[in-house]
């Protein structure tokens, strides 16, 4: 029988987040067991640095180009590697967030076990609904207002959706079909915000402990009209904290050293059960998240804070040689990758991305990675090599260019320096040539992107701030008593 494949995926979780590869600062011991057991791939990219868009490709293997799909928007049906692992004999299975926008919400899984998030009306709201929190309303924490504002969870450890998610990971194993190879996804929501984890995780690390974030001089030539976007209305525009800064990122580590507690706890049972033995595994999230580098916060920028994610993969068949591999890849090599452990010579879908088999073993040349975010007059776009990475900013109309050997912090921006000007045309060349080769030139204007004026954000300081509340979470003053 064919070997069963296990994706670990997490949300808005940042490349450098794992004490094996580099961070003194964070508790990740089964990440660190996982990462001495396979390939480290420390040049991991999203395409896309946003939930929905950059899941998609994972799924597909379509570059946003192909698949349109380019933000948190709805998405057109293209075939998944869900769809082609079931229709070759897998049993298929999803736990947790998926962040589908289509109307078929199994797209290849057999089965869900659906957590998603601000207020969905799912299998873990149903959970906790019948254990007895139904006061809860927003069991993932508090957005809006309170959107980067540390919490402690007001669920109890077990009862917490990271623990969720791994408990019916479990329970899906221990039904299977053991007739069949399985393909399961653990999908945990967090590390994304808000920032909460269950007491006594909460104090796992504490405000003092936290290093600094990384905020160079000339911040403001290095970040784009979508960091500034994203401080407005995430409400972290109105200056720096540094208290309450290292409270945040205290916070984020400790959901990922939660989720990472909780990826052991499956880890340990499939252990027990003898499949580790024959089951790939890949861990990898959407995209990172800036946490105060740049005085910036969330996601929608290329930048390695948020586009650079962790990615790892475990080999039981040995084809995969151990160790690291800088060699840049992305979420769009994770479809192929997964034909390549199913065993499936032709899946019948034409993709972007390469089997990271063939990458690792030098069988695909690869120059760099492509990505773009957002559409029309507001879009971003990258070409990243191992050297070089180069970003486009519609809004701006303002080219970057970072020198990755000697500036791997991205701290200056050498795009104003001329010398720099036939690298710069060079790799917007690069993204420029593979659009038009695929017929995308809407936005296109001769080797250059098409320009539609700068665009600024609102001066008004209450302009565009989120609101994510669920209905149920807002009083009514018709429930006030008055004497």
């Amino acid at each position: 029988m064919k070997k069963n494949i296990l994706l670990l995926f997490t949300d808005q979780q940042r490349f450098d987040t794992i004490s094996a590869l580099g961070n003194n600062e964070i508790k990740t011991p089964n990440l660190d067991k996982l990462a001495g057991m396979g390939t480290c791939f420390t040049r991991a990219y999203t395409n896309c640095p946003v939930c929905v868009a950059a899941r998609y490709t994972m799924h597909t293997g379509l570059m946003p180009h192909h698949s349109g799909c380019y933000d948190n928007g709805s998405s057109v049906h293209n075939t998944s590697f869900m769809e082609v692992l079931l229709k070759n004999g897998y049993q298929t299975h999803g736990v947790g967030k998926m962040h589908f926008t289509l109307k078929d919400q199994l797209w290849g899984y057999e089965a869900r076990d659906t957590s998603e998030e601000c207020g969905a009306k799912d299998d873990y709201k149903h959970f906790i609904d019948e254990n007895g929190f139904l006061h809860i309303s927003e069991p993932l924490g508090f957005r809006s207002e309170m959107y980067y504002i540390p919490q402690v969870s007001q669920m109890s450890m077990k009862t917490h959706n990271s623990y969720w998610v791994a408990d019916r990971s479990i329970d899906f194993l221990k039904k299977r079909d053991t007739n069949r190879p399985f393909f399961l996804m653990t999908s945990f929501i967090k590390p994304h915000p808000p920032f909460e984890t269950p007491a006594p995780w909460n104090k796992l690390y504490r405000t003092v402990d936290m290093s600094l974030a990384k905020c160079p001089d000339g911040n403001d030539d290095v970040i784009t009209y979508w960091n500034k976007f994203q401080n407005r209305y995430k409400y972290r525009d109105k200056g720096t904290d540094i208290n309450l800064y290292r409270t945040m990122k205290a916070a984020y580590y400790a959901a990922i050293s939660f989720v990472d507690y909780n990826i052991g706890r499956l880890l340990s049972y499939m252990n027990e059960e003898g499949l580790l033995d024959d089951t790939y595994i890949i861990f990898t999230s959407d995209h990172g998240e800036m946490l105060g580098d740049y005085n910036c916060y969330g996601k929608r920028t290329f930048l390695d804070s948020a586009a650079r994610i962790p990615m790892l993969v475990i080999d039981p068949s040995g084809k995969m040689n151990k160790g690291i591999c800088d060699t840049p890849v992305s979420l769009a090599d994770i479809f192929d990758t997964i034909m390549d452990m199913a065993e499936i010579s032709d899946s019948g879908v034409q993709t972007d991305g390469d089997s990271l088999f063939k990458v690792i073993n030098g069988e695909v040349k690869r120059d760099g990675i492509i990505g773009q975010f957002s559409y029309g007059d507001t879009a971003l776009y990258m070409y990243t090599t191992d050297k070089y990475k180069y970003i486009y900013s519609v809004p701006d109309e303002k080219d970057y260019l970072f020198n990755l050997a000697l500036d791997q912090k991205e701290t200056k921006n050498l795009a104003p320096d001329e010398k720099y000007s036939d690298i710069i045309s060079d790799y917007r060349g690069r993204i420029i040539e593979e659009y038009k080769k695929s017929g995308v030139t809407e936005f296109i204007d001769g080797n250059k992107f098409k320009t539609f004026g700068k665009k600024t954000i609102s001066a008004e300081p209450d302009a565009l701030l989120l609101r994510q509340d669920t209905a149920e979470s807002i009083p009514d003053m018709k429930d006030f008593i008055v004497f």
